[in-house]
């Protein structure tokens, strides 16, 4: 701890990025531990391109367009493509001791390809690997169609799996509306808060075969950040694509809900068409720039927040670019990263430490340990956040202390990362 106060202050004064006195350790920007607040052959499912990729210096594991395992994990297991089957594959693990016993089979259900699931994925295989536990996986994308969706759940049934687990929030709500009371128990990964989207009534657990996880950290608990970093804050416009219903219900109306009770304005930066987000973000967002200057001439009352829409966040640049010069944040930590091209603070939850709190659900269920249904909501406290000072000095936002201390990822004013996952990067 006394390192990590030393680093953190070390780095806090080269970035003279800190503000005000230093406040106790505690409360939402403490560093308490972070805890769970809570054979047969599919049809019609075939597409180009699937033969693997051979891996190339990086040691990916990559299958077709649309499933990546990271370098750090794919050595460590044998991908093996179903034949004639482009949305298909297995992964085993290369440890021969994790061969012996009875292997329990995992399904892991895509709709499309995200770099969030390719973290994912690999976060997901390390936590198997590291349990110990027997293990082969299966994944199959099921698209966004529901007729393959339907075939896709008749293979798992008729295959037996011992556990589903549901990549996105576009296959949880499929999973939710077709496989709820079925006897393979499901685990949610990288999808939204099922409570705020009515799929249960409590963080208690759903009583059903579904044990959920949650992307998101709780509005509340984020203003109380916002708060902190913002004092007196006026404006935040929201950026989402229209598409994306679950950051809507979700991420946007409760900030919205929040934010008024506590008369800040909220306006919207909506994405309409995915495929153009670019150019709707480049004009959109230097729009609202200009109306948040209207009332805050300054800049120092009005900040961009980003949601969890891909289409949007994969836009870092154009919004950093037409921002003008106004504080750029987001509730996905993992657009925080290296270099220019980068939000300046994430307050949120990572897709690794969802991931890996999934993949910790899912052991505990094939061990027999737990059912889905009694889990609570898997939700990771406290929030990840991760900031980046080089952009923090080119908006001229001062970081309060707490925030430094607390942080998982930090960037320098280079934008070199010097902190990952709470460790020092030496």
């Amino acid at each position: 701890m006394i390192k990590r106060f030393l680093l953190a202050l070390f780095a806090c004064l080269l970035a003279s990025a800190c503000a005000g006195p230093v406040p106790s350790v505690g409360g939402p920007a403490g560093t308490a531990p972070r805890a769970a607040t809570t054979g047969s052959e599919l049809v019609g499912l075939t597409v180009g391109g699937a033969t693997p990729t051979p891996a190339g210096p990086a040691a990916e594991a990559v299958f077709g367009d649309w499933f990546k395992v990271l370098a750090a994990e794919a050595p460590n297991w044998t991908l093996t493509p179903a034949p004639g089957d482009a949305r298909r594959l297995t992964l085993l693990p290369k440890d021969e001791q994790l061969a012996r016993g009875q292997v329990k089979r995992v399904l892991v259900l895509y709709t499309r390809a995200s770099s969030s699931y390719d973290l994912a994925i690999s976060r997901i295989l390390a936590v198997f690997r590291s349990s110990r536990l027997p293990v082969a996986v299966t994944v199959l994308n099921i698209t966004r169609d529901a007729a393959v969706g339907q075939k896709g759940l008749e293979y798992a049934k008729a295959e037996n799996f011992d556990l589903i687990l549901s990549m996105g929030s576009d296959t949880t709500d499929f999973l939710v509306k077709s496989f709820q009371g079925q006897s393979i128990p499901v685990v949610t990964v990288c999808s939204k808060d099922p409570v705020l989207l009515g799929y249960v009534g409590s963080y208690k657990g759903s009583g059903t075969n579904i044990a959920y996880t949650s992307l998101d950290a709780p509005v509340e608990l984020q203003m109380t950040y916002l708060d902190q970093l913002v004092p007196g804050l006026k404006n935040i416009a929201v950026l989402y694509s229209e598409s994306n219903t679950s950051a809507k219900v979700t991420q946007v109306a409760p900030l919205k809900a929040v934010a008024s009770a506590r008369g800040i304005t909220v306006s919207d930066v909506v994405v309409v068409d995915d495929k153009n987000a670019k150019a709707e973000l480049k004009s959109k967002v230097a729009a609202a720039a200009a109306d948040m200057r209207r009332t805050d001439p300054g800049g120092t009352k009005s900040v961009f927040w980003i949601t969890g829409s891909t289409p949007v966040f994969n836009e870092i640049e154009t919004i950093d670019a037409s921002s003008g010069g106004l504080p750029v944040l987001s509730v996905v930590p993992d657009v925080v990263k290296a270099g220019s091209k980068s939000a300046l603070l994430s307050i949120g939850i990572t897709f690794e430490s969802n991931a890996h709190l999934a993949a910790l659900y899912a052991v505990d269920i094939l061990q027999g340990k737990a059912k889905a249904g009694e889990l609570e909501i898997g939700v990771v406290s406290p929030p990840d956040i991760a900031i980046n000072f080089g952009r923090a000095r080119a908006v001229g936002m001062k970081i309060p202390f707490s925030f430094l201390e607390s942080a998982s990822y930090i960037y320098d004013q280079d934008g070199r990362l010097v902190r990952a996952a709470g460790q020092v990067i030496r």
